[in-house]
């Protein structure tokens, strides 16, 4: 197994790169017009945009493709996933459990998504507020699957067997007595090398933290300089069957094939500082004289819930199928961002100072809470566009690994 680099510290504001590809990262801006090595910049946010500075968390990632392309998600069999509390009657009796027994790998392959069991839990997915353990039991690899949780952070804890780690950030081997924290909305997937076994404890709508310190002192409990953060790798490989990302969401499964807020008018606060119930939020008329960098929201998935509606002319990343009076919904954790002919546009547009939105009123709603759709919305109404997704499947990458300085615009 090849070596494996960490970066050392909890909490920190890291910046790392593959070294086969020197200077990918942006000198002193997240996102320019062109990447390096033209990339797509990709922003997964981890907190609400207006969080003040000492919990507002985000990443840049620079991607050969974003991850908004990507076929429609469709419901696959959630085994023994759940988040329904109410399956039996509380029980005030001492539980007690022998090892969880692990599958054979000569009697059927069980890989970490599948090998998924929820043990208990309390509270509620959609007002991201509570906590569930799962147990994980599984004997191969994903191959060529990932998975990503919308609903909350996983602690993982194995027990036996060790799990090779790939992540977008980068690869880590986490072996018993170890722990490793994946976030909201991170993908990633697991090999494993032997039948395996371990513990998750997953809290929703909030991020793990190290303890205060307190009475104890300065040097009590974990320490910051304990915890490794992977360096940045990247892939760059075709799959001929497709790869399937496979997503947790409102605690269910999901399953797809794979080949930000401007002006914000009022707002109606949580107990959380800076994450709101709901934000009213409007993209009016105005400059755009941002210098070397793509203008256009960015590809992005946000930990908030975003409804966008037009009231009138068109919503400058999406010139054609968002009209007025319709609207969209990107829950949270789900990518969206610009379409691709918005995108080869932008990135070739000469970036004189130039008025945006002139004549046109696009709006969002954006809540912490996960909104559920009702059935007038996804079918009665029968204006749910069927095609949406299609607006970014023309999207291809123009990675040019040899190459950190593409043309720019023409």
């Amino acid at each position: 197994m090849a070596e494996l680099k960490y970066l050392s510290g909890f909490g920190n504001e890291c910046a790392s790169e593959d070294p086969r590809c020197p200077g990918a990262l942006p000198e002193g801006q997240n996102n320019p017009q062109v990447c390096p090595y033209n990339l797509y910049a990709e922003q997964l946010s981890g907190s609400a945009f207006t969080c003040p500075r000492s919990t507002n968390k985000r990443s840049w990632l620079y991607r050969i493709l974003p991850s908004v392309s990507h076929k429609p998600f469709e419901s696959i069999d959630q085994g023994h996933v759940t988040h329904n509390w109410d399956e039996v009657d509380p029980d005030p009796n001492q539980l007690r459990w022998k090892p969880f027994e692990i599958p054979k790998a000569s009697q059927r392959k069980v890989d970490f998504v599948s090998g998924l069991h929820t043990l208990c839990g309390a509270g509620d997915i959609r007002s991201n507020n509570g906590l569930a353990v799962h147990i994980f039991l599984c004997n191969t690899s994903m191959g060529n699957r990932c998975f990503y949780n919308s609903d909350g952070d996983f602690l993982i804890v194995p027990q036996q067997g060790k799990l090779l780690i790939y992540t977008e950030f980068g690869k880590m081997l986490v072996q018993p007595n170890e722990i490793c924290v994946i976030q909201r909305g991170m993908r990633f997937s697991i090999d494993v090398f032997e039948e395996t076994r371990g513990y998750i404890l997953e809290v929703y709508g909030v991020h793990f933290e190290l303890p205060d310190l307190g009475p104890i002192g300065a040097n009590g409990l974990a320490n910051p300089r304990d915890f490794l953060i992977p360096v940045a790798w990247y892939e760059d490989r075709q799959v001929p069957s497709g790869y399937t990302v496979i997503n947790k969401y409102q605690g269910k499964l999901f399953a797809a094939k794979q080949d930000p807020s401007i002006f914000t008018v009022l707002t109606a606060k949580s107990v959380r500082p800076g994450v709101a119930i709901a934000d009213f939020v409007i993209f009016p008329p105005r400059w755009g004289v941002a210098d070397k960098t793509f203008r256009p929201p960015y590809y992005h998935r946000n930990c908030m819930s975003e409804f966008m509606g037009l009231i009138k002319g068109h919503y400058e990343a999406k010139a054609g199928g968002f009209l007025p009076g319709g609207g969209s919904l990107h829950s949270p954790m789900t990518p969206h961002g610009p379409d691709a002919d918005c995108f080869e546009k932008a990135s070739r547009a000469k970036l004189a100072p130039e008025r945006v939105a002139d004549g046109t009123m696009a709006f969002m709603f954006e809540s912490s809470l996960s909104m559920a759709v009702t059935k007038w919305g996804l079918k009665t109404s029968n204006c749910l566009d069927e095609n949406y997704y299609k607006c970014w499947e023309p999207l291809k990458s123009h990675f040019t690994p040899d190459s950190r300085n593409p043309a720019g615009p023409d």
